[in-house]
């Protein structure tokens, strides 16, 4: 069986994590935490970084840091996971779903403006596959119109536009760690914060709705409740785990980035055939291979296709299912203009198999496989 993920593990965690015990240290804020936080810090470039115990988790925190209410809109794409749209909507917020662009699969920047009305409160952008949005325009729009921007950047570890860190451009980023992550700690994310005036309260909310974090810094003598807040830091022993994965970064993108281009020349042919797509990474990005997709070209072919793999015990996976389809998207958001691409592109995507330690082998029998149900769902 080649399964679809494999989570990787580099040979340090568990002696971190036994570190974490012997110090006396499990319930979070220790010294794993900062390390990861101040990793985080230089390797973006944002103003300040906060681990979290998901990418949920921050993307909550940013629903409130942008302080909305019921009613206040947000814009965001439909084709994503459902946290994008559950944050906001926790908070009485509605997504308004626009469509996607036909090569990244990310927002379409073009359509944003149109969508925005006195109601709208922020933009979020889907950094889909690790592949950066068009920042300067989404950025530009948010300026022009006084809104905040919201990276969903779970995808986006260790991935750049123009230079730029994603997740480390908008106001706030939130970053994701989950198991099938590039780097992981099981569950696990954080929140990149790029506007200095947000940094305060960002902590306050972080801790329960306290000022604990200044209280252990020794700015004030006790601490209190100050605002609304949850616990949304993580436990000690996910940090632990988090730093020997972050002090491998570098290796593991490069394993993933080589596994990336393997797929990328394999499948040109198809490609050229039109029987599939390849992924295209737009001027400007720098990607970190966090998946390998391709699109079909027809869903029925991409059916078939993940069918036939799974009877030669190949695990391939078909994306998200458009919110704005869902039950809840249909109850919470709504949509702004037609959503041809979302709903077209949706229909056709499969993920391939990509982790660390995916063997030559292994990947080898992909290739060959794809290629031959290809061509036997093609007759069929």
């Amino acid at each position: 069986m080649i399964p679809f993920n494999k989570p990787h593990i580099t040979g340090k965690e568990l002696w971190y994590i036994a570190q974490a015990h012997a110090k006396g240290q499990l319930a979070g804020d220790g010294s794993f935490t900062k390390k990861c936080q101040q990793w985080l810090e230089e390797t973006t470039g944002c103003r300040k970084a906060l681990l979290t115990h998901s990418c949920t988790a921050a993307l909550e925190m940013a629903a409130i840091l942008a302080d909305i209410q019921p009613g206040d809109e947000v814009i965001m794409p439909s084709y994503t996971f459902v946290s994008t749209a559950n944050a906001f909507v926790l908070r009485g917020g509605v997504p308004v779903f626009v469509d996607i662009r036909p090569d990244t699969l990310n927002i379409d920047e073009t359509l944003i403006e149109a969508a925005i009305t006195p109601r709208t409160k922020a933009i979020v952008p889907v950094h889909y596959a690790g592949v950066g949005c068009e920042m300067d325009v989404i950025m530009d729009i948010a300026k022009r119109h006084k809104l905040l921007v919201i990276e969903d950047a779970a995808q986006g570890v260790t991935a750049y536009y123009k230079g730029k860190a994603l997740g480390s451009i908008g106001d706030l980023g939130a970053l994701s760690f989950h198991e099938t992550k590039n780097i992981i700690s099981g569950e696990g994310g954080a929140l990149l914060i790029n506007n200095p005036s947000l940094i305060e309260r960002a902590e306050i909310i972080r801790e329960k709705g306290t000022n604990r974090s200044k209280f252990f810094r020794g700015e004030v003598d006790k601490y209190t409740w100050i605002d609304i807040g949850s616990s949304y830091l993580p436990g000690e022993i996910i940090a632990a785990f988090l730093w020997a994965q972050a002090e491998e970064a570098d290796k593991i993108n490069h394993i993933r980035l080589r596994q990336w281009d393997v797929y990328h020349n394999e499948f040109e042919e198809l490609e050229q055939r039109r029987v599939l797509r390849r992924p295209l990474i737009t001027k400007g990005c720098e990607h970190n291979a966090h998946m390998y997709y391709v699109l079909t070209d027809t869903h029925t072919r991409r059916n078939c296709m993940i069918k036939a793999l799974k009877e030669q015990r190949v695990h391939t996976v078909f994306h998200y299912v458009p919110l704005h389809s869902s039950p809840a998207g249909k109850k919470y958001g709504r949509v702004h203009g037609a959503m041809k691409n979302t709903e077209e592109l949706a229909d056709r995507v499969v993920r391939m198999p990509l982790w660390v330690d995916l063997s030559d082998t292994e990947q080898e029998r992909v290739v060959e496989l794809v290629a031959a149900t290809m061509d036997a769902c093609e007759r069929g």
